[in-house]
C-alpha cells in the first residue's frame, strides 16, 4: 500500500514538471514574439479626386474709366458720390472752366483772324485792296489805249510828212510806260503775295486751328461725363479742392463683369490650359464661390513680390456687383478632375526605387502592394491599380515603430 501510494506521488510530481515546462514554453515564446504595432488605416472606396493649383489674386475693372485734371483748376461741382450707379453721357464732376472758356474764346478768335488772312490770300487782298487795285488796273489800261491811239495818229501825219520823227519816238515811249505799268497791276492782282508770305499765313492758320481744338478740348475734360453705364469706384476729390494737372478726379468701372488676375507660381504654370476651370473665393465673404475659366495662359515669367508667377485670368460674372476693384481673392484652378475612381490618402503611398506602394492589413498582417498612381492633391492620391475596392490600408503608426511588410499590426481609431 505504501509502494502504491510513492508511485501515485512520483507520477504526479513528473506531470506537474512536464505541464510547469510546457507553460514555460508558451510564455517564452509569447513574449520572443513582436507585439502587434497599433496602426491608422482606411478603407479604399471610390468617389471624386480633383488636382487643383490653389494662389492668390487681385480684382480689376473689365471696362474701366479714369478721369484727371487736364490743368491747374478747382473741382466746382459734384454730382455724384462713391458707390453710385451711372448712366451713359450721365455728368458726373465739372471743374472749373472759367480760365478754359477764356483761352478758347482767344483760340476762336485767332482761327477767324487766320481764316480772313487765308482767304485774302487766295483772293489777292481784302474787299478795299481788291477795288484799289482794280481801278488802278482800269486806269492803266485806259491810259495804255490812248497811248496806242496816239501813236497810230502820230504815225499816220509823219506819212503826211504832218508829224516829225521826234514826235513819234515820244508817242512810242509813253505806250511803252504804259503799258509797262498796266503789266505791273496785271501781274500784282495774278500774284500779289510771295510763296512765304503764303505759307506764313497757312501755318498762321493751322496754328490757329490746333489751338483751338486743344482749348475745346481741355473745356470738354472740365466736364466729366461717364462715357458708358457704370459704377463710381473711387472719387478722392472734394467740392471747392484744388487739383494739380494730371490728378485724379474719378474711376468708374462696369462691374457687372470683372477680370480676375491670378498669380501662379512658376512650377504650376505648366499645368494651365485655356478653358480649365477657376473658382474664386473672397475672405470678406466665405460664404461665396465666383466660377470662371481660364482665358489667358501666362506666355512670360515675373517678379511678383519674392515669386517667380505666371499672370493667368480669367473674367467672372459680378451681377451683383460685390467683386470690387483691387480686392485680393483667393483663386482655385482645377487642372484636372476625375469621377467614381479609387482614392487613398496622401500619405498611405510610400515610394520603393520610385515605384509607389501601399501597405494594405489582411488578417491583422501588413501586406506590401505596388500601386499605380494618377492625378492627386494636398490630400488624396487617385490608384489606377494594384489595389481593389474596399480594402484596408495602413496610413502610419501611432508609436515609432517602422512599418515593413509582414508586420503584426492593430488597428487603432
Amino acid at each position: 500500500m505504501a509502494n502504491n501510494n510513492a508511485s501515485f506521488v512520483t507520477r504526479h510530481r513528473w506531470l506537474s514538471a512536464t505541464i510547469a515546462i510546457a507553460a514555460a514554453v508558451v510564455l517564452f515564446a509569447s513574449l520572443s514574439r513582436d507585439p502587434a504595432v497599433p496602426v491608422r488605416a482606411v478603407t479604399t472606396q471610390r468617389g471624386s479626386i480633383r488636382s487643383v493649383v490653389s494662389t492668390n489674386g487681385k480684382v480689376e475693372p473689365l471696362q474701366n474709366f479714369e478721369a484727371h485734371a487736364p490743368v491747374g483748376t478747382t473741382v466746382k461741382k459734384l454730382f455724384v458720390h462713391e458707390g453710385d450707379h451711372v448712366k451713359q453721357g450721365q455728368l458726373l464732376v465739372r471743374l472749373n472752366d472759367a480760365k478754359a472758356r477764356s483761352q478758347a474764346a482767344q483760340a476762336e478768335a485767332q482761327v477767324l483772324t487766320a481764316d480772313s488772312d487765308f482767304s485774302g490770300i487766295q483772293s489777292g487782298g481784302n474787299r478795299e485792296e481788291v477795288l484799289t487795285l482794280d481801278s488802278q488796273i482800269v486806269k492803266a489800261r485806259t491810259a495804255s489805249d490812248t497811248a496806242q491811239r496816239s501813236l497810230d495818229a502820230l504815225r499816220r501825219l509823219q506819212g503826211q510828212n504832218a508829224a516829225s520823227p521826234g514826235e513819234v519816238r515820244n508817242a512810242e515811249d509813253q505806250l511803252k510806260r504804259a503799258n509797262a505799268d498796266l503789266d505791273l497791276l496785271l501781274q500784282k492782282q495774278k500774284s500779289r503775295y510771295s510763296q512765304p508770305e503764303i505759307t506764313r499765313v497757312e501755318a498762321q492758320k493751322s496754328e490757329a486751328q490746333a489751338a483751338y481744338v486743344a482749348a475745346k478740348d481741355v473745356l470738354s475734360q472740365l466736364n466729366i461725363r461717364a462715357p458708358f453705364d457704370g459704377v463710381v469706384y473711387s472719387l478722392p476729390v472734394l467740392q471747392g479742392a484744388y487739383l494739380n494737372p494730371g490728378d485724379l478726379v474719378l474711376q468708374e468701372a462696369d462691374l457687372s463683369k470683372v477680370r480676375v488676375r491670378a498669380f501662379v507660381d512658376e512650377p504650376d504654370v505648366g499645368r494651365l490650359a485655356p478653358g480649365e476651370r477657376i473658382d474664386v473665393t473672397w475672405d470678406a465673404m466665405p460664404e461665396r464661390t465666383w466660377q470662371s475659366t481660364v482665358s489667358v495662359v501666362p506666355t512670360v515669367i515675373k517678379l511678383h513680390g519674392t515669386r517667380n508667377v505666371g499672370e493667368t485670368t480669367c473674367v467672372v460674372d459680378n451681377g451683383d456687383f460685390k467683386l470690387l476693384p483691387n480686392i485680393n481673392v483667393g483663386v482655385t484652378i482645377v487642372t484636372a478632375e476625375h469621377r467614381d475612381v479609387l482614392t487613398v490618402p496622401r500619405e498611405a503611398i510610400r515610394q520603393d526605387d520610385s515605384k509607389p506602394y501601399v501597405y494594405q492589413i489582411v488578417d491583422n498582417e501588413l501586406q506590401r502592394r505596388y500601386v499605380q498612381t494618377s492625378i492627386s492633391n494636398l490630400t488624396q492620391v487617385e490608384v489606377t491599380a494594384g489595389l481593389p475596392e474596399n480594402a484596408l490600408v495602413a496610413l502610419g503608426p501611432t508609436n515609432s515603430k517602422p512599418l515593413r511588410n509582414g508586420l503584426a499590426v492593430k488597428v487603432v481609431h
